[in-house]
């Protein structure tokens, strides 16, 4: 697919301001939507959205289809009658800073139920829900009696429920649905509620032509609903544990790899179904989303797999994926796909091959164009082509004041030898003494010829090492990072707006 020449900001909604303790859909979204406008950018990037589980990672969800409802915004709440200013009271004095996940769901949740209350007089708008409700059945059924029968197992994973449970036994499914029926209608009520504020929030951007990019990870959870009701699609044992998990190998980063730990899939039963399952999870990510980032696209050409029960990811293998195959089923159910090829890691030329049959285009990384990364010569910008993603960092690496500033150390796989040729290379290369680093590489990628180019919004503010968002093979303290009410300057507005304009973005 061809992108139209233009610039953007990748902030995910947790990271909004607000005062409940987490970004959500509402007015402070509208407000960044209207940020995005002001400043000449025409897209916003987010990661996952669905109901976030293990780690509070959008890559780790208890669904593939579903929207995470802390995400919900509070004041919509009230201002639907569902809430008051009295059921809200005097909310916690959560950081404003971050996200304290534990806290945000101790308060939230019970908010929610309560709202629940309000919205079952609400008749005018039961047509709605019923409708919504027989619309995404196919999903939203399991997606539901799994949430409300992991609340009954105090959230365990479903591999240690009952046993008649775990394995779907119809008849004790069916007895669940019964008595589980008021917290089933909770969570299908909460699904309600996130795809109208979403769908809001997008239809409010599309009117200043902004587009929403999001993420749709390769893989999924195992503790998912996805898992949980398609064992037949991935590689588990009988009893459901994984036979195989995912991660990638050894490299210039980890010398231990990353064992990511998620279910591979069976991809043979996969083909045998027309790859139904997956034209179900594109179909539903685009009517959320304006394009596809698609997360370890190589994984789609050879996946990586580690025998489960492996503490690291250095005993594994590659395997053949379904390559070309798979996105010409999905293209000739759906058309022609909006996707960005998450090309980064191991990329061989098989995988770019793939990449380019379908015309997708790749990204490069400013960040890493002046170090060892093996794919540092592609993402120097005098090698760009046009049809490219080129951003200054992701949420998966520091920002990039944190990295301009960072030293080797103790853990560190780099030596001090590298980190001084490194920077030395990148004051050369960008003309630049240090000074407001993080606009010189906006800059410079807002010269490039590269089509799209994404900055996070902590590059953007110029922030440190304390607004990573995600550090890989860490298990904790990842995806809080937010920013502070009135950072979005008039002064960053202008500059943005002036470069977007300058370069024709």
């Amino acid at each position: 697919m061809n992108f139209p020449r233009s610039s953007g900001i990748l902030l995910h909604p947790t990271s909004l301001p607000g005062r409940f303790g987490i970004g959500e859909l509402g007015p402070e979204a509208h407000a960044f939507a209207d940020f995005l406008r002001d400043s000449g950018q025409r897209i916003w990037q987010v990661l996952p959205l669905g109901p976030t589980g293990y780690g509070d990672s959008p890559y780790q969800c208890f669904s593939a289809f579903a929207g995470n409802p802390l995400l919900i915004s509070i004041d919509r709440m009230v201002e639907r009658g569902y809430l008051s200013e009295g059921d809200v009271g005097q909310p916690p004095a959560f950081p404003t800073e971050e996200v304290d996940y534990g806290a945000v769901i101790a308060w939230k949740l019970p908010l929610l139920h309560k709202a629940l209350e309000a919205f079952r007089s609400a008749t005018a708008e039961r047509d709605e829900f019923e409708a919504f409700c027989q619309r995404h059945a196919h999903w939203l059924d399991d997606y539901a009696l799994f949430m409300a029968l992991k609340q009954a197992h105090h959230l365990a994973i479903w591999l240690e429920w009952d046993r008649e449970l775990a394995l779907r036994d119809p008849a004790t499914l069916a007895r669940a649905r019964e008595q589980l029926r008021e917290e089933i209608e909770y969570h299908k009520f909460l699904q309600f509620e996130f795809e109208r504020q979403w769908c809001d929030l997008k239809a409010h951007g599309a009117r200043d032509d902004i587009r929403i990019l999001g993420d749709l990870p390769i893989y999924v959870a195992l503790d998912s609903a996805d898992v949980w009701v398609h064992r037949e699609l991935f590689e588990l044992n009988h009893d459901g544990h994984p036979r195989v998990v995912a991660g990638v190998p050894p490299d210039y980063f980890s010398a231990t790899g990353q064992l990511w730990g998620n279910p591979i899939y069976r991809w043979e039963q996969h083909a045998e179904t027309e790859y139904g399952w997956w034209t179900a999870r594109f179909r539903r990510a685009l009517e959320l989303l304006d394009m596809i980032r698609l997360d370890h696209f190589r994984g789609f050409e050879a996946y990586y797999e580690v025998p489960a029960g492996e503490v690291t990811a250095v005993n594994g293998s590659w395997v053949k994926g379904p390559g070309a195959v798979f996105f010409e089923a999905i293209t000739a159910a759906l058309g022609e796909l909006p996707i960005v090829a998450e090309n980064l890691g191991v990329i061989t030329p098989a995988v770019e091959a793939l990449r380019r049959q379908f015309y997708f285009p790749g990204m490069a990384i400013l960040q890493f164009a002046f170090g060892n990364d093996p794919q540092a010569a592609d993402f120097k910008p005098h090698n760009y082509g046009h049809h490219l993603v080129a951003y200054t960092g992701t949420h998966d690496n520091d920002t990039v004041v944190g990295w301009w500033n960072s030293k080797a150390g103790a853990g560190s796989i780099r030596s001090e030898a590298d980190v001084e040729k490194e920077m030395a290379y990148a004051r050369r290369y960008l003309n630049t003494d240090g000074s407001a680093i993080n606009w010189v590489m906006i800059r410079t990628l807002m010269a490039s010829v590269a089509n799209t180019v994404l900055f996070p919004l902590q590059d953007v503010l110029g922030v440190g090492s304390e607004g990573r968002m995600n550090l890989p093979g860490s298990s904790s303290g990842n995806w809080r990072w937010r920013f502070q009410q009135g950072s979005l300057t008039p002064e960053v507005s202008a500059r943005l707006k002036e470069w977007a304009e300058t370069y024709e973005r």
